[in-house]
This record gives C-alpha cells, sequence and structure tokens, in this order.
C-alpha cells in the first residue's frame, strides 16, 4: 500500500500592485515576486508633535498627542532568476531575447513618472501655462499576504546583477527595495491608496484582539499600584 503524504499548502507569494491613478480605473499591473523575500525589516516611528519646552502644562497635554499613525518603513529583497525560463525559450520569449530587463523595467518604473505626463507638463509649460501640476507616480500597494495589503512609495532601490547571458542582459539578479507606508495623512480621501491603508489599520487592530494572555495578565494588573 503506498505510503500517503499530506498535500503541501500553496504557496502564496509576495508582489506588487500598481495603480496609473489613485482613483479607482483600469485593472492594475501586478509585479509577482518569483521567490518571497527571506526576511522583511519593519521599523515604525512615532509621528508625535514635539512639546513646547516653555510650556510645562501644554507639554504634559501634549505627551500622548500623536498628529496621526506612525511613520512605517518597510525594507525586503527581491530574488530574480531567469534559469527556468530560459530552459523553455519558446515558451519565454521575451526572457530569451532580453533577459530579466522586463522585469527590472516594471520595478524601476515605479519611481519615475509617466514619460506622457512629462511631455505633456512640458507642452504646457512653453504654451505658457502658469500653474503646471508635477506628474505624479503610480500608486503602489505592498501584497505580502491577507494581513498586509498596504500602499507604499519606494524611497530608495538598489539593484546587483549578478550574472548575464550572451548578450550581456541580466540573467540574475537581486533587488533591494525600501518602502514607506502611505497613510491617510498622505492620501486624498476617496482614493484606492486612502481606503486600502484604512482597511490596513482596521485589521491591524481586530488582529490585536486575539491575543490571549491568560492568568499572566490578572497577575501583572497586581502590581499596578492603583
Amino acid at each position: 500500500m503506498p505510503s500517503e503524504f499530506p498535500r503541501s499548502p500553496r504557496l502564496l507569494k509576495g508582489a506588487l500592485v500598481v495603480f496609473d491613478s489613485q482613483k479607482p480605473g483600469p485593472p492594475p499591473r501586478v509585479i509577482v515576486f518569483q521567490y518571497n523575500a527571506e526576511q522583511v525589516t519593519r521599523s515604525l516611528a512615532s509621528r508625535a508633535a514635539p512639546p513646547e519646552p516653555s510650556d510645562v502644562g501644554s507639554a504634559r497635554e501634549d505627551s500622548f498627542r500623536v498628529l496621526g499613525p506612525p511613520v512605517e518603513t518597510i525594507n525586503l529583497s527581491v530574488v530574480l532568476d531567469a534559469a527556468d525560463q530560459l530552459e523553455e525559450p519558446d515558451k519565454n520569449p521575451e526572457v530569451a531575447q532580453n533577459g530579466l530587463h522586463p522585469v527590472l523595467a516594471a520595478l524601476e518604473l515605479l519611481l519615475y513618472p509617466p514619460s506622457t505626463q512629462v511631455l505633456l507638463n512640458r507642452n504646457l509649460a512653453q504654451a505658457g501655462k502658469v500653474q503646471v501640476c508635477p506628474a505624479d507616480l503610480p500608486l503602489t500597494l505592498l501584497v505580502w499576504g491577507k494581513a498586509r495589503v498596504v500602499p507604499v512609495r519606494v524611497t530608495s532601490f538598489s539593484i546587483t546583477e549578478e550574472a548575464f547571458d550572451p548578450k550581456l542582459n541580466p540573467i540574475q539578479a537581486k533587488v533591494d527595495l525600501g518602502m514607506r507606508v502611505l497613510t491617510y495623512m498622505e492620501l486624498k480621501e476617496d482614493t484606492v491608496g486612502f481606503s486600502t491603508y484604512i482597511a490596513y489599520q482596521a485589521q491591524k487592530e481586530a488582529l490585536s484582539r486575539q491575543v490571549r494572555t491568560g492568568t499572566t495578565a490578572s497577575t501583572i494588573r497586581g502590581l499596578i499600584p492603583i
């Protein structure tokens, strides 16, 4: 009788979801991570207003007040390898022709305003238009599991290209991404990013209520001198 093994769970891949506009519109582009990052580094810094040193009363009142949610940064590394696609070049002609250039370009463009908007603004400026709005970056969501779908702005981007094909196309690379979470303080209402962040924080609050402290919590409460 053959041995039976439990089926492995389906691996959920991390991804970046890119919207051309902050308002709901065409379906977004999805950049799926070929391999999930082995490590994700996060940091949170309080957004508290600095107290006025000369006003002790106000300083006491403001000690628990904050301007908004903390400033959260996320850092991770994405590994890219074209080896599997190059084994079947007929099924992956774009990789056979250009290596990793297409996926690297998709990631790099998270830092670029659209060239069409740049040219439009340039034409408006040459036509004498006084108020020309700067071009906007696309809205990017980091999707890292069900509990972490959050709008981000890429703040740092470093590529290490580690191997090349005969045409000098990169075929192995590592991309280090530094991102800052965008909150309702940086996003306009009625936008995809605003509603996504509110859902992100609400889910975080719901998860925090699932923590069970058991009898230890009662013991610790007994130490509080009130």
